[in-house]
């Protein structure tokens, strides 16, 4: 059975928040959740009788806050996090390698992917990858703050990622041009800052970008550290 995930979006940062259920059971997971949509979040769970087990984090984020605490207190459900990124409250800090189960014998795997920070992961199932910040639609996020290092994303990207089957679908943390899902053979071959590219190459290019600074990174990536409530339990 082909199991599709559910893709939310938020206008306001471009960020992508995924629902995962699977037939068999009501349990589901959420992934990457956005505080101001906590309401039209848990409405979806509600229409199609879901019960939330798990609230999944793909790093700390700097240009949204979450709202998985509210969901934690609202629904019962574990937070699972990156372990390497400072998100103290969370129940399950996550290594590469882990693997996150729910409903009957769903999977997903860990897979440590760092660059855009330090601790981002990426999650797989059922042939579908949820990559966050690390790879994005013909992009990658980028590497020059929250420890971040183009080498590291050059390298989780073209060592992880990359060696996943061909067909396996890219759903990622955020999209600016309309997109909604890729595939790694189509990233491979097409992603404009990585493929055909050198190590060195790639790494100079993202050295250079000269980004804007994320305007509520000061607020967010604290917030975030938190669950996104001002006193987490």
């Amino acid at each position: 059975m082909h199991v599709n995930p559910i893709q939310l979006f938020d206008v306001e940062s471009s960020t992508f928040t995924y629902i995962l259920a699977a037939a068999g059971s009501n349990e589901a997971v959420i992934i990457d959740p956005v505080d101001r949509h906590c309401e039209r979040d848990l409405a979806h769970l509600a229409r199609l009788g879901l019960k939330l087990a798990y609230v999944l984090e793909t790093h700390a984020h700097a240009d949204h806050v979450t709202s998985a605490g509210r969901l934690r207190e609202l629904t019962g459900a574990r937070a699972c996090v990156p372990s390497g990124c400072g998100i103290a409250p969370a129940e399950v800090q996550l290594e590469d390698g882990d693997t996150i189960r729910f409903g009957e014998g769903e999977e997903i795997a860990v897979l440590h992917t760092p660059g855009h920070t330090a601790g981002s992961v990426s999650f797989l199932w059922r042939g579908n990858v949820f990559t966050g910040d690390t790879l994005l639609i013909d992009g990658c996020g980028r590497t020059d703050f929250q420890s971040g290092s183009a080498a590291d994303l050059h390298d989780s990207v073209t060592g992880k990622l990359f060696r996943l089957p061909e067909d396996t679908r890219v759903w990622p943390g955020h999209d600016y041009k309309g997109q909604s899902v890729s595939t790694i053979g189509w990233e491979k071959r097409h992603n404009a800052r990585l493929a055909n590219r050198s190590r060195e190459a790639f790494i100079d290019l993202m050295d250079n970008l000269d980004l804007p600074r994320p305007k509520l990174m000061d607020i967010a990536v604290p917030a975030n550290r938190q669950l996104g409530l001002p006193h987490a339990a």
